[in-house]
């Protein structure tokens, strides 16, 4: 998926703009400190078109200052991965010298590049305003007013070409998504290799609309597998720098696209801490998941260490219990027949819709063998269950206290569910409603608790 990237000194407007663009005040925010905690991310949706947006920190001489240095550190990486750069400006403050500092990075970055002048209300204003602006000798100029709204359709209708088309984000019918994740030198690139390498099966690449994106559509008889953004995986003669750099942009834009995240942990390393923060992404994302112990082959002959990795593994990913672990060897091969079954089976299951009858007979039943006890004085009361999406399945309970039902009473209802309709390898989500006020109208979406899993 393209990434647009905000660019700009402090206080130009660019996380206004950010929540007019994306339709929201409430980006997606990465908690690990000196990771990407400066920059926010979330999806724009234009007209049929999509793509993910990125809001940095202010650019800006950082000379003494750990912070403002980490905050030009972060809002660089994000340009550095961008396919295009928003060069956000303060029409009432002017051009600074920090402006033609990041008109001169722009242009060395040979990113296409917008120059947006904010804080411009009116078409009178442009005209009192933006002569100032052309000096950083940029071809056109977009006035707008990041508060107001004033010239957003015209920059949008621009910017879309820059977009992807939904349905290319979208799976095809038959068609499996998945995205490869992990850290750098984990051999995300040499499993994708193994499977090309290995396997008779027709391969085609097709470009993605990111520089240097390609996507690779595998099909196995009757069955398609698409890997996203496998940028030049296929050319081994022709990758010069084997260490391959995180990106959580990145993944980001892989999780919004796929069905099933291969994550990749080196067996040899253990289990770190940014292993963890990648799993939590895709938790986060709803998606299914299996979890790849990769360089199984430098570790299966001594038995303790094997042991211990596989358990450390096993412990870290408690939060999500129903990803399966596979232990491979992306160099040898071993383990690799193992997961095209296991995807099958996967996404069947990320898939699967079920009827009104076998939900309320596992909602019954439960609730039978476990009665919820009391909440507030009163019986907690189940009425019916039904389903309100698939990838991931989620049901909604209806119950005449959504707020009365404890954890401990969710997480026994979410294994009951996985364990009826035989969801036990995928993230299953419950939603708790309340009864509607005629009876047979149906689940209501707004007001409730809901139970995440996964």
């Amino acid at each position: 998926m393209p990434l647009v990237a905000l660019i700009g000194r402090p206080n130009v407007g660019k996380s206004t703009i950010f929540n007019r663009m994306t339709h929201s005040r409430q980006a997606i925010v990465d908690p690990t400190p000196g990771v990407t905690r400066d920059r926010h991310y979330a999806e724009i949706n234009w007209e049929g078109r999509r793509g993910m947006l990125v809001d940095t920190g202010g650019l800006e001489d950082a000379a003494g200052d750990p912070m403002g240095d980490h905050i030009r550190h972060q809002a660089l990486a994000a340009l550095e991965e961008a396919d295009v750069a928003l060069f956000v400006l303060d029409a009432r403050e002017g051009v600074l010298p920090g402006d033609d500092d990041i008109a001169d990075l722009l242009r060395r970055a040979g990113k296409p590049t917008f120059l947006l002048v904010n804080k411009i209300d009116s078409a009178v204003q442009e005209n009192d305003l933006l002569a100032p602006f052309y000096a950083l000798g940029f071809e056109q100029l977009w006035p707008l007013s990041a508060e107001h709204g004033h010239g957003f359709n015209d920059l949008m209708q621009a910017l879309e070409h820059h977009l992807l088309p939904v349905e290319e984000t979208e799976a095809r019918p038959g068609e499996v998504r998945l995205a490869v994740l992990g850290r750098p030198n984990v051999g995300k690139s040499s499993l994708i290799n193994q499977i090309l390498g290995e396997e008779r099966m027709v391969v085609t690449e097709q470009a993605g609309t990111t520089r240097d994106a390609v996507n690779t559509l595998v099909e196995r008889g009757s069955h398609r597998y698409f890997f996203i953004d496998t940028a030049g995986i296929r050319r081994k003669g022709k990758i010069k720098d084997k260490i391959e750099k995180f990106s959580i942009i990145k993944a980001l834009a892989a999780l919004a696209r796929c069905d099933i995240a291969l994550v990749l942990v080196d067996a040899e390393a253990g289990i770190t801490e940014q292993d963890t923060t990648i799993l939590g992404y895709v938790q986060d994302h709803g998606r299914a998941c299996i979890v790849l112990l990769n360089k199984w082959d430098l570790v299966a002959s001594n038995r303790e260490l094997s042991r211990r990795r596989l358990e450390e593994v096993e412990q870290a990913v408690t939060f999500m219990a129903y990803a399966p672990i596979l232990k491979v060897s992306a160099l040898t091969g071993q383990g690799i027949k193992r997961l095209f079954p296991l995807i099958g089976t996967i996404s069947r299951q990320y898939h699967a819709r079920f009827g009104a009858g076998v939900l309320n007979r596992i909602l019954h039943e439960a609730v039978e063998q476990h009665p919820p006890g009391l909440y507030h004085g009163r019986h907690l009361k189940f009425y019916f269950a039904s389903q309100l999406s698939s990838s991931p399945p989620s049901f909604a309970l209806v119950t005449n206290a959504p707020d009365g039902v404890h954890f401990s009473y969710q997480r026994y209802l979410v294994n009951r569910f996985r364990e009826g309709l035989g969801l036990g390898q995928v993230p299953l989500r419950l939603a708790f409603r309340p009864r509607s006020g005629r009876k047979g109208e149906g689940v209501k979406r707004e007001g409730g608790r809901e139970k995440r899993e996964g």
